[in-house]
């Protein structure tokens, strides 16, 4: 005789696009999200975010792909259903998920709010959770989580804007809190203005720092400065432009994922300044050490943030109305929407809108 589960245990069904090999093409997929527990939280997906990581990933280019894959981990929705056990959610509120949905939640990384660095974080989507199930990720109807890692949505900051602010936007606003370049009157570098450094701008902005855009694009100088507020702009391939900034910023933040050289950043900081890398290259970076030593000057790396201050940031940017700039899609529009950003040919993130389009393969 088989034990069968109480009726409430039962995986639910679900539907989504995933990836089923390395060519990297979403098509429908049919799954089973796990039921929800005393803890968990279910919620209808109605945003997610594409993610320049989610083509990574797809395409295997990480190394790390189990397929079938369904990416998205700048998730928004409204809640459908809570555990016995949930305490701060309740049917209807606006949440949200981003790039993670488990840690051990008892080390010293866990314990100080900081469970993006729990050696055993569990991945939004592409990992194993507790019980043995695969996580998937937001390009689906429904998502499941624990209620410690889901985030709050404010009544007044969009769901479609606000969604990329999950990935997107942690990522650059933890370095800029982190490594102390959020005090007014800094200056600051944000290099590469796509998904993750046109929010870095705003984010910036707000926090009353003086921002340098630092671009090879000479095409985006009026974008930054006068769309997004940016004080400056330089041209990283002008060679006069770059030589004249030398040593006149406190920090950088670098959200580039392509190979690029970091001594011309480098030079750009103040004695004492701040690098921080929050891109992600294929292929390792060549880092000059003397200038760091001269200057006593900073290489870092940044990864998105914890629950805690992931929740801040969302409250920081409903209170100064920071959202991204985005292109909402259909959800059968996927596949040209990757082929776009890998050609950085999107101002600046696709988010996808789940809830309307997204059609169950009946």
């Amino acid at each position: 005789m088989v034990d069968k589960l109480p009726e409430e245990e039962h995986p639910k069904p679900a539907f989504g696009w995933a990836a089923r090999d390395q060519s990297g093409v979403l098509s429908p997929f049919k799954f089973s999200r796990r039921a929800t527990g005393e803890k968990d939280v279910a919620f209808k997906v109605l945003y997610c975010g594409i993610c320049h990581s989610d083509l990574h990933m797809v395409k295997n280019e990480w190394g790390v792909t189990q397929y079938p894959l369904i990416p998205g981990h700048e998730i928004v929705g409204v809640v459908t259903e809570v555990g016995s056990k949930v305490e701060k959610f309740k049917v209807g509120d606006k949440v949200g998920v981003g790039c993670m949905v488990g840690s051990c939640r008892s080390c010293d990384s866990c314990q100080n709010n900081l469970e993006n660095y729990c050696s055993k974080m569990i991945l939004t989507y592409g990992a194993k959770y507790y019980d043995g199930t695969v996580t998937y990720g937001g390009y689906s109807d429904s998502m499941v989580a624990d209620e410690h890692f889901i985030v709050r949505f404010p009544n007044n900051l969009p769901l479609d804007a606000g969604a990329p602010l999950l990935c997107a936007g942690i990522t650059v606003y933890s370095p800029l809190r982190y490594f102390g370049l959020d005090k007014p009157g800094m200056h600051v570098g944000i290099v590469g203005l796509g998904g993750l450094g046109h929010v870095a701008v705003k984010f910036a902005r707000a926090m009353g720092v003086k921002v340098t855009v630092i671009s090879t694009s000479p095409d985006k100088k009026e974008e930054a400065l006068e769309n997004l507020g940016a004080d400056s702009f330089l041209v990283s391939r002008d060679q006069d432009q770059m030589q004249a900034a030398m040593g006149t910023l406190d920090g950088i933040i670098d959200t580039v994922s392509a190979v690029h050289p970091l001594l011309p950043l480098v030079a750009l900081l103040k004695s004492h300044g701040k690098l921080v890398l929050v891109g992600a290259p294929e292929k390792p970076l060549e880092l000059p050490i003397f200038p760091l030593i001269t200057g006593r000057k900073t290489v870092g790396g940044s990864c998105f943030g914890g629950i805690k201050e992931t929740q801040e940031m969302i409250d920081f940017a409903a209170k100064h109305n920071i959202t991204a700039d985005v292109e909402v899609i259909p959800m059968d529009y996927v596949n040209t929407a990757m082929e776009r950003v890998l050609k950085a040919d999107v101002r600046y993130r696709f988010v996808i809108d789940v809830g309307k389009t997204l059609e169950p393969d009946v």
